[in-house]
């Protein structure tokens, strides 16, 4: 279905404000001229482990406005991390912080913004998407929650293609699928918009040709600008609209048992999505226009797949024994989704998952 044909509906868009700097080579420089732009004159630097060298490199580009580095960042932002990260912004005086990385430094940056309504500046080396959204996530006792609040949302984001380029392939497909995963679900999402359906479809579109250029070609900075492009858009839509059964599913294998982020993600969607076709026949078909496909399902599944990407559960360390248990949380908590989702449809999607079943047009009934 064109999205235009949905004028015919009501529907509420609403954009916050954010301002996006796009442009290669530009993440030095560019974010001192953010901070300025902001008035921010004493900020507090951001990432993981892995992001240390170029949040350095955009540490040192602010000069005296740099008033730390902090590189406590982690997978699914603990609690515990998050208040460390409160603390070293406190400590440090700090008027804003910058977070440089992927899902893991911008969800820390978030976190700060939840507690101290500190302003963020973002510059994703990911395809994650956080960057553009108001959606903050906490894991607690083996436990993630999620909430939107404007004030996470960063007031200025650079884009830099040139800061992907060491990003692996292996984590640049997962990555990339993990945000495919946000265009998919605002397709079928209740408080979706011809503007949404808009952005997704093209972020699809975009994302899904961009990856295996990046494959062939991993220092190809054209593709990873299209990839970045890809990630923005399908970002936005998440920001835009709420998630469903795949994003529920995925917090629940994170925040209880661990997985890795964009891997989970990008082995779940395939069966979430197939799950949920037959209810929203218009997005599926989006979806499959964009991959240039007839069952979007299957063709997430081989696009992925084909780029050597995990296929199961069972690959990321997610042991049979604990399906019982993520399928009984999943049925358990309250989310939007355009199928109704019991417990044992929970564990289907969740077996099927685990074991890296082949995905076909009339799975899950």
């Amino acid at each position: 279905m064109n999205p235009s044909d949905l004028f015919d509906f009501d529907f509420v868009h609403e954009t916050r404000p954010a301002r996006v700097v796009f442009r290669p080579g530009a993440a030095p420089t560019a974010t001192a001229e953010e901070a300025r732009h902001l008035g921010l004159r004493r900020l507090l630097v951001l990432s993981g482990e892995r992001g240390t060298d170029t949040a350095r490199a955009v540490a040192d580009s602010l000069g005296p406005a740099c008033a730390g580095l902090h590189t406590g960042a982690r997978m699914h932002v603990p609690v515990e991390v998050a208040e460390r990260g409160v603390e070293a912004a406190r400590a440090a005086g700090a008027d804003g912080c910058v977070a440089v990385g992927g899902g893991s430094a911008i969800g820390l940056g978030k976190a700060i913004a939840l507690r101290t309504g500190l302003p963020l500046i973002a510059v994703p080396s990911t395809y994650a998407g956080s960057e553009m959204t108001p959606v903050w996530g906490l894991t607690e006792h083996g436990a993630k929650r999620t909430g939107r609040d404007p004030v996470v949302l960063p007031r200025s984001v650079v884009y830099d293609p040139e800061l992907t380029l060491s990003l692996p392939v292996p984590l640049s497909v997962t990555s990339g699928i993990n945000a495919l995963a946000h265009a998919v679900e605002a397709l079928y999402a209740p408080d979706g918009s011809p503007l949404v359906a808009l952005m997704a479809e093209e972020g699809v579109r975009a994302m899904a040709g961009a990856l295996p250029e990046i494959a062939a070609a991993p220092d190809a900075v054209p593709a990873r600008a299209r990839a970045l492009y890809g990630a923005w858009l399908c970002g936005t839509c998440l920001g835009a609209t709420t998630m469903g059964l795949h994003h529920k599913l995925c917090h629940v294998l994170g925040g209880t048992f661990g997985l890795p982020h964009a891997e989970t993600h990008t082995v779940v969607l395939p069966y979430a999505l197939a799950f949920n076709a037959a209810a929203v026949p218009e997005a599926a078909a989006a979806v499959a226009r964009a991959l240039g496909a007839d069952w979007a399902p299957g063709a997430l599944q081989e696009l992925a797949g084909g780029l050597g990407a995990p296929r199961s559960l069972a690959e990321l360390g997610l042991r049979e024994a604990d399906l019982v248990v993520a399928a009984g949380q999943v049925a358990g908590q309250a989310y939007a989704n355009p199928r109704a989702v019991t417990e044992e449809d929970a564990l289907g999607v969740l077996r099927a998952a685990h074991e890296g079943r082949s995905v076909q047009c009339g799975d899950f009934g």
